[in-house]
């Protein structure tokens, strides 16, 4: 069922409908968009609170809006369902079955959802996020309460800015959300990561010597938040994967000053370039691996036109070792990628991706094992698809191990594994702001066979039964429970 007023106009109209839910609170004293907001917001996830909109940010001239995703609850009011499992369901009810097993399978099933559903972008000449326009001299990223997160950050970062490119040869389109550090009063650090599609945008054109024009948008409606996030394969348009979410396609309006299109009801727009060969130091950065990430060299966005709406809203996010916020675009994550996960690899049943793995250094899998070494060839498919292949730790469990349920999972690892023989190690890439890994970029890996091993697999005690009572006892127990006082 979708919620009330979805889909959402603007991030006016989810903050309203969070509101009607009893799931915001305004907080209308003032306070610093440096470090204090921070400290408020990390309080508030961690006792499981509402999203916050801070009316009088002490720096910027427009209030803040923050942990919106922070529950799985909203983020299924932002999507629109009340779970996120739907999303999935209907993505698994459009694939077919007799689509390719493999890579070219996720992509030519998503694809084909996309087409089943089709709801393309749809160009508009007038656009809310235009109501205001600034230029040149004009524009100041200081209008903006952009937060200081952590104490070592090395500024102001704007992070839940939504970054349009396109590829200098193809025109394919790419929407990203990366962080982006406020060097001047008009330009910004680009910390896109070397996996990202963006950066392939942005090393054709400097192979070229042109510039490459950028768009940020700040202030999307969540479904459009949403799929900057989301690791969709790079021929599969953002635009068109949030059209499908909403249900209704999403309006788009031309850029005044670079040729490119952004979400017409978008808060706050940046318009700009990046020259060719143009590197300045960015960081540290307190991420959401919980640590401070390294001061590196990154492109820089030279802004020539600032356009908003009249009252804008910003928003952001908080980053710190979990529990965080982005549990909740994880989670969505997750749910939503499952059936297509699942056609790559139809040996799996079910996945968790815990929070505490920062949702890509473990994953925990279950599977209707089959054959010798069943588990062993799940953890190299895994290791090979797409994104999941930055993933560090992988569990592998039985069909009846319910992956969701850390308690059994364990139980599972910590006593079905010979770890002198069902560990496989291996090496390969791992994620941009891994800082355990001895090399930048590639490092070790383990998958944790905990399943029942099987005599074919050498294991030729006989596997134990496990321990449960019998039905017609828990029936018993059922009916009687009141009885005994307990």
């Amino acid at each position: 069922m979708a919620a009330r007023g979805f889909p959402y106009n603007d991030l006016k109209d989810f903050l309203a409908a969070l509101e009607r839910a009893g799931e915001l609170r305004r907080v209308d004293v003032p306070v610093d968009p440096t470090l204090e907001i921070s400290e408020v917001v990390t309080r508030t996830v961690r006792a499981d609170g509402p999203a916050l909109l801070f009316e009088r940010p002490t720096r910027g001239e427009m209030p803040v809006a923050i942990n919106l995703f922070g529950t799985e609850k909203r983020m299924a009011m932002a999507l629109g369902v009340d779970s996120l499992d739907e999303i999935g369901a209907r993505i698994g009810a459009l694939i077919k079955p007799e689509l390719p097993v493999g890579w070219s399978g996720i992509r030519e099933g998503l694809g084909k959802v996309m087409q089943l559903k089709s709801l393309p972008p749809r160009k508009v000449n007038t656009a809310p996020c235009q109501e205001v326009v600034y230029r040149g001299e004009d524009v100041d990223l200081n209008r903006l309460p952009g937060l200081q997160v952590w104490p070592g950050d090395g500024g102001i970062f704007h992070n839940f800015g939504l970054t349009h490119t396109k590829h200098p040869e193809t025109g394919k389109r790419n929407l990203g959300l990366y962080r982006l550090q406020q060097h001047g009063r008009n330009t910004l650090g680009m910390h896109w990561q070397i996996h990202k599609d963006s950066t392939a945008h942005h090393a054709v054109a400097e192979r070229l010597g042109q510039r490459l024009p950028v768009a940020v948008a700040i202030g999307c409606d969540p479904v459009v938040s949403y799929a900057a996030s989301a690791p969709l394969p790079g021929d599969i348009d953002e635009y068109l994967f949030a059209g499908f979410l909403r249900g209704e396609r999403v309006e788009m309006v031309d850029c005044l000053t670079v040729p490119l299109q952004v979400p017409a009801h978008a808060q706050i727009v940046l318009e700009g370039y990046l020259e060719p060969g143009e590197r300045l130091p960015e960081g540290p950065f307190g991420d959401h691996t919980g640590f401070y990430t390294p001061v590196e060299p990154f492109p820089v966005l030279h802004i020539e036109a600032m356009t908003m709406q009249r009252k804008p809203v910003y928003h952001s996010i908080v980053t710190s070792k979990p529990p965080q916020e982005d549990h909740g675009l994880g989670k969505a994550t997750e749910r939503i990628f499952q059936p297509l996960l699942k056609m790559l690899i139809p040996d799996i049943v079910d996945y968790d991706l815990p929070a505490a793995g920062v949702f890509h250094n473990c994953a925990i899998v279950s599977i209707r094992k089959r054959y010798p070494k069943h588990a062993q060839k799940v953890m190299n498919a895994i290791w090979g698809a797409h994104l999941m292949s930055l993933t560090k730790l992988i569990v592998i469990v039985d069909e009846d191990c319910d992956v969701h349920d850390y308690n059994e999972v364990a139980f599972r690892a910590f006593g079905n594994v010979d770890y002198a023989r069902d560990l496989l190690l291996t090496e390969g890439p791992v994620d941009h702001l891994d800082h355990a890994s001895y090399q930048q970029f590639w490092g070790g890996k383990v998958g944790v066979d905990a399943t029942r091993k099987l005599p074919t697999e050498g294991y030729t005690r006989g596997w134990p039964e496990e321990m449960s009572m019998s039905s017609e006892v828990t029936s018993l127990v059922d009916k009687r429970w009141k009885e005994y006082g307990i």
